[in-house]
């Protein structure tokens, strides 16, 4: 009978598989060609990504250093199915040198990375390719045309999948517990703490020290972020928090241009919670699959998913698919996925009111780089347009 149950939990994790590759190369050609040319961008994209990369960084690695701290999931033994082809792939990579390391990173065939869902190659393809997609000017177009409908197909597609979680989800979970009794309830309990417990700590030891660094009042800011990020918190939809943030990093003293172009783009590229999230999900389905991984192969997976979390914030669930083509990466049991997916949305909530918090002080910091902040805040006057509203992410 628990196999029969464990037939939704297969096919809805299959499902989750084969978005990842097209969704991964059309949102981040999307996101990069689409910009416009790299002048366009210009010097406060730049200063902003600059910011993202070293936040999402430091996130990755607390999120990295609080599962290995607390080890939340030792004790569950799921399955570790790795499949013939999962063993083998293993088995290379324990014989590569660091140079083959290296090399593998660039992928020899387009196919073959996506039927293996190499994330790393993917994003790396997709880069080079969006670069020069930005190149062709006009040229180009139609092929940027083909990718926005590529990603709002796969969008679509998600969504889809997404309406039948609940009932892969509540197989796994039938199958999980009645396998390995209750006590996984536990594991994941702690779960849920050691994730608390590291966006806590993120926020005061990474997000506190750079608004007094940049002399933000302080007392300001967490009145006026306090609005977005509880919405964020009850809704656990970004989206639904993107005006009232707008509006009130303006008031904060954020002049309108930099708001209105650096909020957008940190939903894509600085979901500091997402990625702490992360980090910690993918070394806790190792730990419960009872499959060790050396440091050098924690940092890789960091690496990876340094990479692969930038312009796909978009999707609903994101992290998920994300987390399902790391973990396919390093030959870990998906079936993990499913397990930690009952309680992912009490996790949710404190990822995504997080990652709302870093991108307001993303603004902050911008507009003081720049030296446009106005320490008395800004009178908003007219209406703010949300036209740039992302998608639930």
């Amino acid at each position: 009978m628990l196999q029969w149950i464990r037939v939704m939990s297969r096919v809805f994790l299959s499902l989750i598989k084969v978005i990842i590759a097209p969704l991964l190369f059309s949102t981040l050609v999307v996101g990069i060609a689409g910009a416009g040319t790299v002048k366009e961008v210009g010097r406060i994209g730049l200063k902003a990504l600059v910011y993202f990369e070293i936040v999402t960084t430091l996130a990755l690695f607390i999120g990295l250093g609080a599962v290995n701290l607390t080890k939340p999931g030792h004790g569950i033994n799921l399955p570790a199915e790795q499949s013939a082809e999962a063993k083998e792939i293993a088995g290379r990579a324990s014989k590569m040198s660091a140079q083959d390391h290296i090399v593998s990173i660039f992928p020899t065939s387009l196919i073959k990375s996506m039927a293996e869902n190499d994330v790393l190659q993917l994003v790396v393809f997709s880069l080079i390719f969006a670069l020069a997609l930005a190149a062709c000017g006009e040229k180009g177009k139609p092929m940027l045309a083909f990718c926005e409908s590529l990603s709002e197909a796969m969008f679509k597609f998600t969504n889809y999948v997404m309406l039948f979680a609940p009932y892969g989800v509540g197989a796994a979970m039938a199958y999980t517990v009645g396998s390995k009794g209750v006590g996984v309830l536990v594991n994941l309990g702690m779960l849920i703490l050691t994730l608390y417990g590291a966006l806590f700590f993120f926020i005061i030891l990474v997000l506190l020290p750079v608004a007094l660094m940049i002399k933000l009042p302080i007392r300001r800011f967490i009145s006026l972020v306090k609005e977005p990020a509880l919405l964020a918190f009850t809704t656990t939809s970004s989206e639904s928090a993107f005006p009232k943030a707008l509006e009130n990093m303006e008031r904060l003293g954020v002049p309108r241009r930099i708001v209105s172009f650096v909020l957008p783009m940190g939903y894509s590229f600085n979901l500091d919670g997402s990625t702490l999230y992360l980090s910690l999900a993918a070394i806790f389905v190792a730990q419960a699959s009872n499959i060790h991984l050396s440091v050098g192969q924690q940092l890789l997976m960091v690496l990876t998913l340094m990479l692969s979390t930038k312009g796909i914030a978009a999707v609903p669930r994101a992290s998920l698919v994300v987390l399902a083509g790391t973990l396919a990466q390093f030959g870990l049991p998906l079936e993990g996925i499913a397990v930690i997916l009952g309680v992912d949305e009490l996790m949710d909530m404190a990822r995504t009111s997080t990652n709302v918090i870093g991108n307001c002080l993303a603004t902050a910091v911008v507009a003081k780089w720049e030296g446009e902040f106005n320490e008395a805040g800004n009178e908003v006057i007219a209406p703010i347009d949300t036209t740039l509203t992302p998608h639930h992410h």
